[in-house]
């Protein structure tokens, strides 16, 4: 991807090339990998490159979330993976799940890991600590920032659902800002669960076409027909449906890869049903 090209541009390319709103995420789990990569060296970056092979003109976006990598010393692996997405397949924008939130000179250096580093094309982000610790983020134009803004875990009503005053929730305050304040160079968007997808609803209302990536369907519960018809925009377009353990786990051997293409196919189908 060329530095011309940015993050909102490449997705609304792939969105339309590969007529899918569907991210697959990458959560790699050695001890869940088939027999046959177990014990190699570099098991998670060939377990995540064939789920990236087999996948590709399926998706809008890949979603490494860096935990993974890093809690096995793999952080070489995950450059190697971002690299090889893209270098085989070009347009396909990859999003740093980090949730990074930390005052203005951290979040610099997070900004650089992740941009420079690891050459992710979006990251995911914390709004807690407010505009400047987002900032770092933003001065790379070409980048996305993707910031949580109601998240599909248990605990998120905890903070989330607070009314902020004259019955506005936190999470529809974030919302307004992001959309507006925070987004001055266009490259914004937002973290919204698909357990609730009446809070989709509300903050597709918000936010106008700005796009939303919303974890939790498949192994989170949440509901393909009710997250779409929430969230997408007039257009048909505007979501990043994640999906990680349902494709990434679908195959127990050898043939891994081809049991996560179909089941990565049958979701990009079920979710195309109702844009």
């Amino acid at each position: 991807m060329t530095t011309t090209t940015t993050f909102t541009q490449s997705l609304a390319a792939a969105w339309q090339k590969n007529n899918s709103l569907l991210c697959v995420g990458l959560d790699p789990e050695p001890t869940k990998f088939p027999i046959h990569l177990q014990g190699r060296p570099d098991a998670i970056f060939e377990f995540c490159k064939s789920i990236v092979d087999s996948t590709a003109d399926l998706v809008c976006c890949f979603k490494p979330q860096i935990a993974y990598f890093a809690a096995h010393r793999a952080e070489d692996q995950l450059e190697a993976l971002i690299a090889h997405i893209h270098g085989r397949h070009p347009g396909i924008p990859v999003i740093l799940d980090a949730k990074r939130g930390d005052i203005g000179s951290t979040a610099e250096q997070y900004a650089i890991e992740a941009f420079e580093r690891f050459q992710a094309d979006a990251i995911t982000a914390s709004p807690y600590m407010g505009r400047d610790s987002v900032t770092p983020y933003l001065a790379y134009p070409d980048k996305g920032v993707i910031l949580l803004c109601r998240t599909s875990n248990p605990g998120g009503s905890d903070l989330q659902f607070l009314d902020v005053g004259g019955g506005e929730k936190l999470f529809e305050r974030v919302a307004k800002l992001v959309a507006s304040e925070w987004n001055t160079t266009g490259q914004c968007a937002l973290v919204v669960g698909a357990t609730f997808p009446a809070e989709i609803a509300r903050v597709r209302s918000i936010v106008g076409d700005l796009p939303l990536l919303v974890p939790g369907i498949g192994a989170q519960g949440g509901d393909i027909q009710a997250t779409v018809e929430a969230g997408k925009t007039a257009g048909g377009t505007g979501l990043m449906i994640s999906s990680s353990r349902a494709i990434l786990y679908a195959g127990k051997d050898e043939g891994f890869a081809a049991a996560s293409r179909q089941v990565a196919l049958a979701t990009r189908d079920a979710i195309n049903r109702y844009r």
